[in-house]
């Protein structure tokens, strides 16, 4: 594929297949994404790719986790959404329920669906992004242009995925589960598999602001 026609066509899954993906299949996409560039070269993540049955307790756990405790998470969160972004938020979350039928009143619903992050939506594999302590904020930049071109790379693949931060609100979890050393810290996860095309929640796309919206060109 293009990479214009990657950019254009990725979306995020949220409902897939149980079949999994080929490891040759991964490991093209994992040594793609392996290009990305970082901060002097460090590349300062480190991926956890858990599959199998592996990923199967990995959800029960870190469900039964979620529902137990409050979160957790080694980065911090955004302290709040304001005006466009909060915007932006919503019109996905939105699009979210309307696709799946879910009234913007029906909390349970909501509060259902959301759960499913901690399943993975059903992938059959979900890769765990850490990023150098040491590194600090940088650091965690680098792993965001890692995620990227994860995905993307995935895409151009026929691999479906979604990245979630959700997953690293409960960070203590990961890392226990994992057996991550103290000089890791939890950027994100990423769920790949093959989509359920006939899934609803697969129908919706969200959208991007224009390039007049975020850009200011300085002559």
């Amino acid at each position: 594929m293009q990479l214009s026609d990657v950019l254009a066509d990725r979306w995020s899954c949220r409902a897939f297949r149980g079949d999994a993906v080929p490891e040759a299949t991964l490991r093209e996409v994992l040594a793609l994404a392996q290009r990305t560039p970082s901060w002097c070269n460090t590349q300062p993540w480190h991926v956890h790719v858990v599959s199998g049955e592996a990923t199967a307790r990995f959800a029960e756990s870190l469900t039964a986790h979620v529902r137990a405790n409050p979160p957790s998470s080694d980065l911090p969160m955004p302290q709040e959404y304001t005006g466009v972004y909060q915007q932006r938020r919503r019109e996905s979350g939105f699009a979210l329920y309307e696709s799946l039928g879910i009234e913007r009143s029906d909390l349970h619903a909501r509060g259902q669906q959301m759960l499913k992050n901690y399943a993975f939506f059903g992938a059959p594999h979900v890769a765990v992004v850490t990023t150098d302590r040491a590194q600090g904020v940088y650091g965690a930049i680098d792993c965001g242009g890692y995620v990227t071109n994860l995905v993307n790379a995935a895409h151009a693949h026929g691999v479906a995925t979604v990245p979630q931060a959700a997953i690293a609100m409960f960070s203590d979890h990961v890392r226990a589960f994992l057996g991550l050393p103290d000089d890791r810290l939890v950027v994100c996860a990423v769920a790949l598999g093959f989509a359920d095309q006939d899934h609803p929640v697969n129908a919706f796309r969200t959208t991007r602001a224009t390039v007049d919206e975020v850009v200011t060109f300085v002559d």
